[in-house]
């Protein structure tokens, strides 16, 4: 990641959600979903460009037994630019640094995205465990 971006620990604001969610090919949310649910983020990091939110990741859970990493999303115009592994790096560092060393960290990978998630310790479950979710809608 270059000086161009400045990476920060911070909730991304519900717009910024939104938008990111949507231009990096992921599911859209409800701005009154996302008005509940950013405000209740353990950690949360938002890289911006020109003071433009580029990127973002965070991580949810109850603080001491589970965490899950969520929203890691960057605009495809900024891709290819390392921003992905610094938002990995900085979630992955804070994790190590504050979650309770018998915490389960989990996370879904779409696609392929599992290779950059493999880089920073996190290991396909199958066949031992399974992802499953549900959608409310």
């Amino acid at each position: 990641m270059d000086a161009a971006y400045d990476l920060m620990e911070a909730v991304p604001t519900v717009a910024e959600h939104g938008r990111l969610r949507v231009i990096a090919g992921m599911s859209a949310k409800a701005p009154e979903a996302a008005a509940l649910g950013l405000p209740n983020s353990w950690y949360g990091v938002v890289v911006r460009h020109g003071g433009v939110a580029v990127g973002m990741g965070r991580v949810v859970g109850d603080g001491g037994l589970f965490f899950q990493v969520v929203d890691i999303a960057v605009d495809p115009a900024h891709q290819g630019r390392g921003l992905g592994k610094a938002i990995m790096a900085a979630i992955v560092a804070k994790l190590r640094r504050d979650a309770p060393a018998s915490a389960y960290v989990s996370l879904i990978a779409d696609g392929e995205a599992y290779r950059l998630y493999a880089q920073y310790g996190f290991a396909l479950t199958a066949p031992d465990s399974v992802g499953m979710a549900m959608t409310m809608s």
